[in-house]
């Protein structure tokens, strides 16, 4: 059973920058298309980011231009670098397959505010 834990997120002001991780257990883990997801508050949950597993990294529009998807397979973690954060950015970010298929984490609390 693959376990993610997701780190990183905190209390930043608009224009701030954060670096989350998640952190996957199990040796398969570079097999997988990964993406990192958020939901705030009244919201469904929605994909952000995805990475394949060679690397390549797609975006929703709302955050194109602003965050960095990446992974390290040897550590069987990937990342997402937030920058130029917003308010609409306050979220619980998760990771996942994509399509997500693993039993989510309990996620990291971003909260963009002055």
């Amino acid at each position: 059973q693959v376990q993610l834990v997701e780190s990183g997120g905190g209390l930043v002001q608009p224009g701030g920058s954060l670096r989350l991780s998640c952190a996957a257990s199990g040796s398969i883990f570079s097999m997988y298309f990964m993406g990192w997801y958020r939901q705030a508050p009244g919201k469904q949950r929605e994909l952000v980011a995805t990475i394949t597993n060679g690397g390549y990294g797609n975006y929703a529009d709302s955050v194109k231009g602003r965050f960095t998807i990446s992974r390290d397979n040897a550590k069987n973690t990937v990342y997402l670098q937030m920058n130029s954060l917003k308010p609409e950015d306050t979220a619980v970010y998760y990771c996942n397959t994509h399509p997500s298929i693993l039993i989510w984490g309990q996620g990291t609390q971003v909260t963009v505010s002055s």
